[in-house]
């Protein structure tokens, strides 16, 4: 559930960018960067409020591929590629965003989830790509569409690290320290951009600017990275393969686009598909467990190998009601 309210919160990311940039009324570069700030903004005023406490050198090293990812890569990426190609068409690439973090997770967390994990992941994929064509068109591929191909990847990045993260520093620590530690260079992009290009927008897109900046880039992150927190990962993350059939109905109201009972048919049948990825079951961390040795039990700390601390850590560093997410006894599931 907490997957799907960040999920639905990313779903109007795509629109609203295309409504910010179009008719020139703001530069992508300002509505990539400028959004950032915003959101870096509201970020540094609830740290210093809630007096959260500094992450350690190794959080700070994972941090910054979370801000590469998600503050920096993926916003600017695809607002340069929407600035030419359409809401629609944008969504077609992202279709694949479920796919490559799920790859990305189990390459860092060492999951193993079940063949059932990986056909209906693999059928949601194939699905929604259609899906979207089959609304939009994909055309011949172009520049947006290495841009937004450059932007699945960085996501994937910045969700399978943030979400492990969160499991240490809690999940709106990890967004709001990584916007802050981005900070510097958003915030001379967007004076740059601004001087080049000074936005020339209506209260419309100053609206979608907005909520760019507060919910898409900040607030939305606070849910989807509790959810990947909680995990498994790669079952949460098969959620965002419902957002592109959001994002499209969402342009539909916002962009006039007409919705067809093609339409709503294809929306179930990947609603289905994402539901089944889900339920799936991941093999006993036990198991895993007994594959890799018994190294960690002896190390102290049941998270050594993704642990900055080092062996016999207990994570005594986090904040009161920011324990790691899932943490249970040897034996027991864990995310890790």
């Amino acid at each position: 559930m907490w997957g799907f309210v960040g999920v639905a919160a990313f779903s109007l990311t795509v629109p609203l960018t295309r409504i910010a940039v179009r008719h020139d009324a703001m530069s992508p570069l300002f509505v990539g960067a400028g959004r950032a700030v915003l959101a870096a903004t509201l970020a540094a005023l609830l740290l210093a409020v809630t007096r959260t406490p500094i992450p350690s050198p190794g959080q700070w090293r994972r941090i910054a591929v979370v801000a590469a990812g998600v503050v920096l890569g993926f916003p600017l990426m695809t607002t340069f590629a929407l600035s030419t190609a359409s809401a629609g068409h944008g969504a077609v690439v992202i279709a694949l965003l479920p796919a490559v973090t799920a790859l990305v997770a189990v390459a860092r967390t060492r999951e193993h989830p079940p063949r059932r994990f990986w056909v209906c992941a693999a059928l949601g994929a194939g699905a929604t790509v259609a899906f979207a064509v089959a609304h939009a068109g994909a055309g011949s591929p172009g520049t947006s569409d290495l841009l937004l191909l450059g932007a699945v990847i960085a996501a994937a990045v910045g969700y399978a690290e943030g979400g492990l993260l969160a499991t240490r520093i809690g999940a709106w620590q990890t967004i709001s320290w990584a916007l802050v530690l981005a900070s510097p260079v958003m915030v001379s992009l967007t004076a740059w951009s601004a001087l080049d290009h000074p936005p020339s927008a209506a209260p419309t897109e100053w609206a979608a600017f907005g909520y760019l900046g507060a919910v898409s880039m900040f607030l939305g992150f606070f849910a989807w990275y509790r959810g990947l927190a909680i995990g498994p990962m790669t079952r949460v993350s098969q959620i965002q393969l419902v957002q592109p059939v959001l994002s499209i109905a969402w342009a539909a109201v916002l962009l006039g686009e007409h919705l067809t009972w093609g339409t709503t048919v294809g929306a179930i049948a990947i609603i289905g598909f994402a539901l089944a990825a889900v339920r799936a079951r991941t093999s006993p961390p036990a198991a895993v467990g007994a594959r890799t040795g018994s190294s960690q039990q002896q190390s102290g700390c049941e998270h050594r190998s993704e642990c900055e601390h080092g062996s016999g850590c207990d994570h005594r560093s986090l904040p009161i009601g920011d324990a790691p997410v899932g943490t249970a006894t040897p034996g027991s599931a864990t995310l890790e």
